[in-house]
């Protein structure tokens, strides 16, 4: 079975990213680009601004002409242009690895999901996914006697903090340890702060250079500490995890499903 995918986003760095690994994977079709009204990229041939070849996929600003000739589109771009692209994926795939949607995004999202099928996550790497259940399981088998920070890293031109990945890992480390995150999370500490609060999990972020992703997840107790990382050397892992997300989601109901459905972890 064919799927037809389109990229949002389509000439930016994550979206040429996927439209090459969409391109290279049996069964998917690159059909489609989005990018913004005000884009030097419209109208270029997508194969081409990729270096694969003419594909005659010319780059629109047309949401609604682009998604109605898909069967899914493929989603790293900013929270406003994701939540724009809501009222056209009805019956459609919708992959999201869009990062810094507000609680009323999401809400948005989880409405959309009646009628489209939506996979939406922090991180589509396997490796952090799994990275995330393992801090739940530590979470909930250490306790309270061990304190949970966050520490991650991304390049100069990240724009949001923490990050979405940083942010899913919170969420493991809340849920192992039975904690809204949003009543413990500590995203910042300057001055006189006074001491740590027992059972907050505390978030760090760095900004530099090109780094693509690291995150080390502590957890210190009296005495010891322990250490759960990832490093993220590509952008073609989080590409190429996303894709499988799509092809996962062809057969499914609609619904909102994170990647630890499509990888099976619970």
């Amino acid at each position: 079975m064919i799927l037809n995918l389109a990229i949002a986003g389509a000439a930016g760095r994550m979206g040429r990213e996927l439209a090459k690994i969409v391109h290279e994977t049996p069964g998917c079709v690159l059909a489609g680009g989005l990018e913004a009204h005000n884009s030097p990229h419209l109208g270029a041939d997508y194969g081409e601004l990729i270096g694969v070849g003419k594909l005659g996929v010319a780059i629109s600003a047309d949401a609604a002409t682009v998604v109605s000739q898909v069967d899914g589109i493929i989603d790293f771009t900013v929270p406003a242009a994701t939540l724009a692209l809501l009222k056209f994926t009805t019956g459609k795939i919708h992959v999201i690895g869009t990062t810094g949607i507000n609680a009323l995004g999401d809400a948005s999202i989880a409405a959309a999901s009646h009628t489209a099928t939506i996979v939406k996550t922090g991180n589509f790497s396997l490796g952090v996914n799994m990275l995330a259940a393992l801090v739940k399981r530590a979470a909930a088998a250490l306790g309270q006697e061990f304190d949970i920070e966050i520490l991650e890293m991304h390049h100069r031109m990240k724009i949001d903090a923490p990050s979405g990945t940083a942010l899913l890992l919170g969420k493991a480390a809340a849920e192992g340890r039975d904690v809204n995150l949003n009543e413990k999370s500590v995203r910042t500490r300057d001055g006189h702060t006074g001491a740590r609060n027992v059972g907050d999990i505390g978030f760090a972020a760095l900004r530099g250079g090109s780094v693509v992703g690291d995150h080390t997840v502590i957890f210190a107790g009296n005495g010891e500490r322990l250490e759960l990382r990832h490093v993220a050397e590509s952008r073609e892992l989080f590409a190429r995890g996303a894709v499988k997300a799509a092809i996962w989601a062809q057969n499914q109901k609609p619904g909102f499903y994170s990647m630890f459905d499509v990888l099976g972890i619970s």
